[in-house]
C-alpha cells in the first residue's frame, strides 16, 4: 500500500509558524477519528526535540506516571524516573529550567481520555499554562477526536482553558484532488469512484491496494467478517456515541430514504425532541448534514438531512442491511448488488461534487438543490443545483446526469421549464445553465440565448487537475 503522506501543506504552515516563535504557545488540534491528526503531527515533530504523549483511558495517576517515564526518556533527564509525580504539574516543575532555555514540543494525544477519567484535568492544565509552560518557549499541543469534548470541555466559553489557547485548527478529511496520490494507477472515474466509498479519510485510503481495482478492493475490504472497513463503522460509532444505537437508527433511517425529521422519528421509535439532538451531534462530527431550497431563509423547516460522511454513506447503503449475507459468507452476493446499484448510489456524490465545483470556477456565493411546488399543478419541480450572486443579479440553472451520450439540448429545455418557478429577480436577473454528464452526444454553449456550460468527465478531471496544481 502506499504509505505516503499527503497534503496537510497549509496545515504544517501553520505549525510552523508557532513553533518558530520565540515564545510560548498552547495550539489545540481536533476532527473526527481517522483523519490524520496523528500522523499530521509526527510528520510535523519528527526532526524536532519533542515529547510526544499519547494518553490512555486509564486513572489519570497511571497517565502521569507514564507521561514522566517518556518526559525522561526523550529529553535525556533520567533522573525524572526516581521521582514522585502526584500530578502533571508535578512532571512539567521538574523539567521546568529546561522547557525556558529550549524550544520543546509536547504533545497530548487523544487528550479527551484524559478528561473522561477526570474532568478536572483541564484546571490541572490551566494552572501548568498560567504558572509554568505561560512563560517558557514551549510550544504545547493539545489533540482530539471527540469533537464534542473539545469544543465545550477544552475550546468552550466555561472551559478553564478559554481563552489560552494561540490558535486551534480542525482537520478535515482531504479532498478529492489528493487522491491520485494514493492511487496513481488508477483513472478518473475509478477515483470518484474511491471517494464516493471511502471519502478523503487517510487511513481508509490507505487500506485499498491500488493495484486492484474499487470494487475487488470493495470486496477484500468490506465484504467478509475481518475486513477492516466492515467492521470500522460500528466501532467508530461506539469510540465517539454514548448511545451508539440510537445513531445506528438514526444513519439506517436517513441511509434508506427517511430525509425529514418527521420520517426519522417515525422510522426509528425516537421523538422529534430527541432525533434533533442527536442530529444536532451528528452535524458536529460532520457525519450528517442538511439541505434547503437555495431561495429558503436559514430558518426555513424544509430541511432534508443526508449523509454527509461519504465512508457511513456507502456503509449503511450497502452492508449494514447485508450483514447477514456477508456473516454468512455470501460476500460475493453483497458485491453484485452493490454493483448494480451503485450508478444510482453514486449520482448523489456527484451531485455533490458538482456542486463545489460550481462555487469555485463561478462567482457564486451559494448553491444547492432547488425544489418547490409549480402553482398551477401542486406538483413538485426538482433542479440539482440553483446558483446565485446577490450582487450581479446572476444565476445559474445546472443539472448533474452520471449517464452516457446526455442530449444537452433536451436538458437545456427541462432546466428552462423549471426556471420559470424559481422566484428571484425574476426582471432582473441574467440566467445561464450548466450541465454535468458521464459524457455527451453534442455540447451546446447556448440555448435560446443564454449562456450554456457543459462539463463531461474529462473537464471534470481537468478542473481537479488545476485545483491541485493551485495547491502546490
Amino acid at each position: 500500500m502506499n504509505q505516503r503522506f499527503v497534503d496537510r501543506k497549509e496545515e504544517l504552515e501553520f505549525l510552523e509558524r508557532f513553533y518558530k516563535k520565540g515564545k510560548s504557545s498552547l495550539i489545540i488540534i481536533y476532527g473526527r477519528r481517522r483523519v490524520g491528526k496523528t500522523e499530521l503531527i509526527k510528520n510535523f515533530i519528527a526532526s524536532k526535540n519533542s515529547v510526544y504523549y499519547l494518553c490512555e483511558r486509564q486513572p489519570v495517576q497511571k497517565n502521569v506516571e507514564k507521561f514522566k517515564e517518556i518526559v525522561a526518556e526523550k529529553l535525556g533527564e533520567e533522573w525524572l524516573k526516581d521521582i514522585s509525580a502526584r500530578d502533571f504539574e508535578s512532571v512539567f516543575k521538574a523539567v521546568e529550567r529546561r522547557l525556558r532555555e529550549e524550544k520543546i514540543i509536547i504533545v497530548f494525544d487523544e487528550f479527551p481520555y484524559l478528561i473522561e477519567m477526570d474532568r478536572g484535568v483541564v484546571s490541572q492544565f490551566q494552572k501548568i499554562w498560567d504558572e509554568i509552560l505561560k512563560n517558557t518557549k514551549t510550544l504545547l499541543i493539545l489533540c482530539g477526536s471527540s469533537i464534542g469534548m473539545m469544543e465545550t470541555e477544552v475550546l468552550g466559553y466555561r472551559s478553564p482553558l478559554y481563552g489560552r489557547r494561540s490558535a486551534q485548527w480542525k482537520l478535515t478529511e482531504l479532498e478529492i484532488r489528493f487522491l491520485k496520490d494514493f492511487f496513481p494507477f488508477y483513472d478518473f472515474e475509478s477515483i470518484l469512484y474511491t471517494y464516493s466509498i471511502l471519502g478523503g479519510i487517510p487511513l481508509y485510503l490507505l487500506k485499498f491496494d491500488p493495484r486492484k481495482s474499487v470494487f475487488e478492493n470493495v470486496k477484500e475490504q468490506f465484504l467478509w467478517k475481518g475486513g477492516f472497513l466492515y467492521e470500522e463503522a460500528e466501532n467508530l460509532l461506539r469510540q465517539e456515541f454514548r448511545e451508539p444505537r440510537n445513531y445506528m437508527l438514526i444513519l439506517r433511517a436517513i441511509a434508506e430514504g427517511k430525509r425529514k425529521l418527521g420520517e426519522i422519528s417515525n422510522e426509528t421509535g425516537l421523538d422529534k425532541s430527541a432525533v434533533s439532538r442527536y442530529l444536532a451531534t451528528l452535524e458536529t462530527v460532520k457525519f450528517v448534514d442538511y439541505e434547503l431550497p437555495v431561495t429558503e431563509s436559514s430558518k426555513s423547516k424544509k430541511r432534508l438531512y443526508y449523509l454527509s460522511d461519504n465512508y457511513l454513506n456507502f456503509w449503511f447503503k450497502f452492508i449494514y442491511p447485508n450483514k447477514w449475507l456477508v456473516e454468512e459468507g455470501f460476500g460475493e452476493r453483497v458485491l453484485e448488488k452493490i454493483k448494480s446499484e451503485f450508478p444510482q448510489f453514486f449520482s448523489g456524490v456527484f451531485e455533490r461534487l458538482c456542486r463545489k465545483i460550481v462555487l469555485r470556477k463561478f462567482d457564486f456565493a451559494r448553491a444547492g438543490r432547488q425544489w418547490g411546488k409549480i402553482p398551477e399543478t401542486r406538483e413538485v419541480y426538482e433542479i440539482d443545483i440553483l446558483a446565485l450572486n446577490d450582487q450581479t443579479k446572476e444565476i445559474l440553472f445546472a443539472e448533474c446526469k452520471w449517464q452516457e451520450k446526455v442530449n444537452a439540448k433536451k436538458i437545456c429545455k427541462e432546466l428552462a421549464e423549471k426556471a420559470q418557478y424559481v422566484q428571484w429577480h425574476n426582471a432582473k436577473r441574467k440566467e445561464s445553465f450548466a450541465i454535468f454528464a458521464k459524457s455527451f452526444s453534442k455540447k451546446i454553449c447556448e440555448f435560446e440565448g443564454k449562456k450554456v456550460y457543459c462539463f463531461d468527465l474529462r473537464d471534470l478531471e481537468k478542473l481537479f487537475e488545476k485545483e491541485k496544481s493551485k495547491v502546490y
